[in-house]
């Protein structure tokens, strides 16, 4: 096949080709369809943990190479080879981008261990707020 005959199917496919998006029918009522998303207290507190653990294992295990590796990016250094000093960048890089990793699982645990505590405190707060309100005595 010519490169003008593969052209010209190309061109064809190409212009069958349209776009489809999904979506949920809508429910009647205000609001539409129902939501496809869910999280609870329980799905934050395990995604916080998952990223405690995470965080955890990467400050250790992320370094275990650290030290042979730079000993041997010195010792092909000094036996004059260039990927040495390569060796070197790369490790430096690896390093890096594991301080980056570990922040942002520290991160995510942190801040989802605060969300967890502060809508805690908001419950409290609005029961406690609620049970003194008037509307409280109405409904007993």
């Amino acid at each position: 096949m010519s490169f003008d005959e593969e052209w010209s199917t190309a061109r064809s496919a190409a212009a069958s080709v349209s776009t489809r998006l999904n979506s949920v029918p809508a429910a009647p009522g205000p609001g539409g369809g129902s939501a496809d998303l869910e999280l609870n207290q329980d799905h934050i507190g395990e995604v916080g943990s998952e990223a405690y653990t995470l965080h955890s294992r990467l400050s250790t295990d992320g370094k275990h190479a650290a030290a042979s590796t730079a000993e041997a990016a010195g010792a092909l250094t000094r036996e004059g080879f260039a990927s040495g000093a390569a060796l070197l960048r790369v490790n430096t890089r690896w390093e890096s981008q594991l301080k980056t990793l570990v922040a942002a699982c520290a991160n995510i645990s942190n801040g989802l261990n605060y969300s967890l505590s502060s809508h805690g405190k908001e419950e409290q707060q609005l029961h406690a707020d609620f049970t003194a309100s008037k509307i409280d005595e109405l409904l007993k």
